[in-house]
Formats: C-alpha cells, sequence, structure tokens
C-alpha cells in the first residue's frame, strides 16, 4: 500500500532539484588521489566535487596522493 510519498534517492542541488553525478567533471586532483575509485569516498568526494563546481580553484582537504 503507498501512502502517495515519493522515496528519494540521489544527490540534489540545494534547492531540492536533482543532480546527475556523470555530468559533474571530475579534477585532476580526484583523479591523482588514493581515495579515487574507494566506494566508501565515492559520496563525500562527489559531494565536494558537486560543492565547488563553480569554482576556479578545486579544493579538498582529504586529498592524499596515490603511493
Amino acid at each position: 500500500m503507498s501512502d502517495g510519498n515519493k522515496e528519494l534517492h540521489g544527490f540534489f542541488n540545494d534547492d531540492g532539484t536533482p543532480m546527475n553525478p556523470d555530468l559533474v567533471p571530475k579534477p585532476a586532483l580526484c583523479v591523482m588521489c588514493k581515495h579515487d575509485g574507494d566506494p566508501n569516498q565515492e559520496i563525500p568526494c562527489m559531494l565536494n566535487r558537486m560543492d565547488q563546481q563553480s569554482e576556479d580553484d578545486f579544493k579538498c582537504d582529504a586529498y592524499q596522493p596515490k603511493g
């Protein structure tokens, strides 16, 4: 039985509109990071990229070089 409420999943802008994570560019810093490809870091990394996609310089406090 449905109560008429839809359960929402995914990523959303601050105004509630859905965002497609496939359209968020991955900065070079992310590609060189040891967290790139780590499923445990996928969501925090994506949120950081989404939050900064309109910025000129990308910054990440969690960055660690691949070793």
